[in-house]
């Protein structure tokens, strides 16, 4: 891609060139959507994003130290493309006031304009049955929040919390749908939309489970992939036969009814579905998986559901090497600001991980040599492909310091 290049110097930092990777035009059409610089003269959303995105990147826990680290000099502040660094007092009145959703769809738009390299360099391992279906998976997570800050959080007597919807697409291995809610909201209520255009592969886990839903998916012809509640009433139909010397993991697989009351409120007692026994031998257990379809081998439905863990995964990367444990404000849309901000970055670091070490490099591990670079005036490419984890050697002697000698005084 033309926007990498292979020097070693390069007149703007790393961080400016990570933010980069955002087209301008992306970000101007995100504005114009929500007039979010409508009456704003300083602190404007390019301002706002660039503030935000700093304090991710450089995990910044409060807003004095995102101040101090963008005002550090005049120089860096004009090559982070800014006019002036941020006041505190201004960067708390925009995560309050300024629309969250223009950060929101911004990486939506991002997701669409480099969908095909993301996806072209996931390396994800295709399940071959499906590999020309769409596979998305649901699930959330959630963030305690002290409730004498986040009132408006409230999710036990004692405890406040968010939870963060997330729909998962597989080819692409990013979300593409993010619901951000009070915690005490259920699994089942995340997301509006529960129905997708045919031959979508929905996978998710109980906490998902609805007669409704089934019922609907059913009609559009959507298929399921999900855990069977340990309360469901179902009669066996048919027990089909296991492989004799291949996918020794699958215990049981048959066509069964759904016979409980509310299954056939939904008018599903006489739909044939299918429920697969796999074991887990990492962690020695077994799942049961319920499905509507009954072609695929019983092996492709487990390989199905084992791939929630991808999103999992995700969730763990986020929290541990971005800010979306300890939030610079405290109102809703500061909180959602900074939650969009956080996947903004994360996909542009997952962008950079994936096309310049092929996805060779953890995540976390990438994302920390990126860190400890951000300020240095470095290509991006030298600082992914060069800088390693080793002894470095000084080519050519160095002038010896005298500690006795008194330093000047910068």
């Amino acid at each position: 891609m033309s926007l990498f290049c292979r020097n070693k110097n390069n007149n703007k930092p790393v961080i400016r060139q990570v933010i980069d990777l955002i087209p301008r035009h992306l970000i101007s059409k995100s504005i114009n959507r929500f007039k979010t610089d409508k009456y704003c003269h300083k602190y404007k959303t390019y301002d706002q994003l660039v503030a935000l995105l700093f304090g991710q990147l450089c995990k910044c826990s409060t807003l004095e130290d995102i101040s101090i680290g963008i005002g550090v000099s005049e120089t860096f502040i004009s090559d982070l493309g800014l006019s002036q660094s941020p006041a505190k007092s201004t960067m708390s009145d925009g995560n309050k006031n300024r629309n969250y959703q223009v950060f929101e769809d911004l990486y939506n738009e991002l997701l669409k304009y480099y969908g095909s390299p993301l996806s072209k360099y996931s390396n994800q391992k295709v399940v071959e049955e499906v590999k020309d279906f769409t596979v998305l998976i649901r699930d959330s997570s959630t963030i305690a929040l002290c409730l004498s800050m986040f009132d408006w959080a409230k999710f036990r007597t004692a405890k406040g919390g968010i939870k963060i919807h997330t729909q998962w697409d597989e080819a692409m291995m990013l979300p593409t749908l993010i619901n951000i809610s009070e915690a005490k909201v259920h699994d089942s209520k995340g997301f509006e939309q529960v129905v997708f255009p045919k031959g979508t592969i929905i996978i998710e886990d109980k906490g998902y489970w609805d007669f409704k839903v089934i019922s609907d998916r059913i009609q559009a012809e959507n298929t399921f992939v999900t855990r069977i509640k340990d309360n469901t009433v179902y009669e066996v139909i048919e027990e089909l036969d296991l492989p004799e010397h291949n996918d020794q993991h699958i215990l049981m697989d048959e066509l069964i009814y759904l016979t409980g009351k509310k299954a056939k409120e939904e008018k599903l007692e006489t739909q044939v579905l299918r429920r697969v026994v796999a074991y887990h031998e990492e962690k020695n257990t077994t799942i049961e998986i319920i499905t509507n379809n009954l072609d695929w081998k019983a092996s492709t439905i487990a390989a199905l559901y084992r791939r929630r863990w991808d999103i999992e995964t995700f969730f763990k990367q986020l929290k541990q090497n971005l800010n979306v444990k300890t939030f610079v404000g405290t109102s809703p849309n500061a909180v959602k600001s900074q939650i969009f901000t956080a996947l903004i970055a994360y996909l542009l670091l997952e962008l950079l991980r994936r096309i310049k070490t092929k996805g060779k490099a953890a995540f976390s591990n990438f994302v920390e040599k990126i860190r400890i670079c951000l300020c240095y005036y470095l290509t991006l490419d030298y600082v992914i492909q060069r800088i390693q984890p080793k002894a470095q050697r000084i080519k050519r002697k160095q002038k010896s310091m005298n500690f006795n000698e008194e330093l000047p005084f910068f």
